[in-house]
């Protein structure tokens, strides 16, 4: 019996183990906590707001909400409701990493100030020269991304 529950327990263990690394860096967020106990997407920018206007406006912590452990600041209670009522049609591209850098099976900080919404997703870059990279072909960069993102997204990003 204590065979058993001694074999039970590494099993349950390994599962846990490894479902904590498949979540590995599957979202880009800064550092630290928000006062929601979470990381913070998108450099706090409203993503309703943004993928809406194509503005790049400022959330505030008032108004968050947590989605998959991560934290999303919004502009006013309107686009909280609003990304709460269907949040994956709001999320970033690529766990809000650089698409471009996605592409090449990379995972780069995503800076909204370095952006481009394409058939209502949004989607982020490192760079002004890296966006303007991207803007050269966005189609095939977003395919390549896409591709992908399927391979490394449960993959650390020091490990790529």
């Amino acid at each position: 019996m204590l065979k058993k529950v001694t074999l039970t327990a590494a099993i349950a263990l390994t599962t846990l183990t490894a479902g904590a690394a498949l979540a590995a860096d599957e979202y880009n967020v800064s550092s630290g906590l928000t006062a929601a106990s979470a990381p913070l997407a998108l450099h706090g920018v409203d993503v309703v707001a943004f993928i809406g206007t194509g503005n790049r406006i400022e959330g505030s912590a008032k108004f968050t909400a947590v989605h998959d452990g991560v934290a999303y600041y919004f502009s006013s209670q309107k686009n909280l409701d609003t990304f709460s009522a269907s949040p994956a049609k709001f999320l970033p591209q690529n766990g809000g990493f650089c698409t471009f850098g996605v592409s090449v099976g990379k995972k780069f900080d995503g800076d909204p100030r370095w952006a481009d919404v394409r058939d209502g997703k949004l989607y982020v870059f490192l760079s002004e020269d890296i966006f303007n990279a991207y803007q050269k072909d966005p189609a095939g960069t977003i395919a390549k991304a896409e591709a992908q993102w399927k391979a490394i997204r449960s993959t650390e990003a020091t490990k790529l």
